[in-house]
């Protein structure tokens, strides 16, 4: 699958789904008056990609599959809408998946833009399903000018994407790194003003967190850590910059890069770790279930095998 230019011979496929009422029903348009015409209208004004572009998703065999766009672009307020839909041919065959990702790449590598927002309809199970099964957070006080383009629709959900954030969703496929749980920190976005990340002690941070603090004003290319802790519990996340962490439960080396404020990582065993700063002034915050105790830290790499080796062995006495 790839995307491409949408073109006359698509119309007949355009307007397919436009009568299909599974695919429509829950859009602010009525596609149902909609004519060979209008399709074809669509497609030609479809190349004119200042303000909106629309890019055709095709099969590998160049069957056209659905449309995928980025509308009203603000350059100055480096936003624009998302929006897609897909025959219903495409659909659970990772149609949408792909079309989204691709034309988020157009707009944060391509376009330079800082944030993409849209909204569904809340009685839209299927394409609420969607965003939230992909992490996809729920964006509050959307700006005025943008609600008043969707002053008749009530009910709406709104989502929306800031540049860095991970929405390939590549740490949330692995789940965990060295036997440690990699979480999805709750997080409300407001589309031109930023996201609040917040988290609380329940089913994935399962201990009372007693202390909290960050690493700041760290130089590029600079490792710190070097330690492991015998008790001590904590969630690590960078909520600002690029941070590499290497973690090795004792089977070898695993590694991860932290960019995302709204993912962290619990370490709730002994765990050897090593962070390393990919961008100057990264910020690396840690919140613990301890006070600080000199004698939970393992400072030296032989001595942390040594501690892993006996527990090991004490497991199987």
């Amino acid at each position: 699958m790839r995307l491409r230019e949408l073109e006359m011979r698509d119309a007949p496929r355009i307007l397919e789904w436009m009568h299909d009422k599974s695919v429509t029903e829950d859009l602010k348009t009525n596609f149902s008056v909609f004519t060979l015409e209008d399709a074809q209208r669509f497609i030609l004004q479809s190349r004119d990609t200042h303000i909106n572009m629309h890019k055709a998703i095709v099969s590998d065999t160049d069957e056209y599959m659905g449309t995928v766009s980025l509308k009203e672009i603000d350059y100055d307020k480096g936003n624009a809408e998302f929006a897609i839909v897909v025959h219903k041919d495409a659909m659970t065959r990772g149609y949408s998946w792909y079309g989204m990702t691709e034309i988020l790449d157009i707009a944060f590598s391509k376009l330079k833009l800082t944030s993409v927002y849209w909204c569904v309809s809340r009685k839209n199970k299927r394409a609420v399903h969607f965003y939230d099964k992909h992490h996809f957070h729920e964006s509050l006080d959307i700006p005025k000018d943008i609600l008043r383009r969707y002053k008749s629709v009530d009910n709406l959900k709104w989502y929306s994407v800031l540049a860095g954030d991970d929405y390939h969703n590549e740490i949330y496929r692995r789940k965990k790194i060295a036997g440690c749980k990699i979480i999805s920190i709750k997080t409300i976005p407001t589309v031109g003003a930023g996201e609040l990340s917040f988290f609380e002690v329940g089913d994935e941070i399962n201990f009372d967190i007693k202390r909290i603090y960050y690493i700041s004003k760290v130089p590029e290319g600079v490792r710190r850590g070097f330690h492991a802790h015998k008790e001590l519990k904590q969630i690590l996340f960078c909520p600002y910059g690029k941070i590499h962490l290497i973690l090795d439960e004792g089977n070898g080396r695993e590694e991860i890069t932290l960019s995302d404020p709204s993912i962290g990582v619990v370490i709730e065993h002994p765990v050897w770790r090593e962070m390393l700063w990919m961008e100057k002034d990264s910020v690396l915050c840690v919140a613990a279930s301890e006070h600080y105790r000199a004698e939970d830290y393992i400072r030296n790499r032989a001595e942390f095998d040594r501690y892993i080796k006996e527990a090991q062995n004490d497991r199987g006495a």
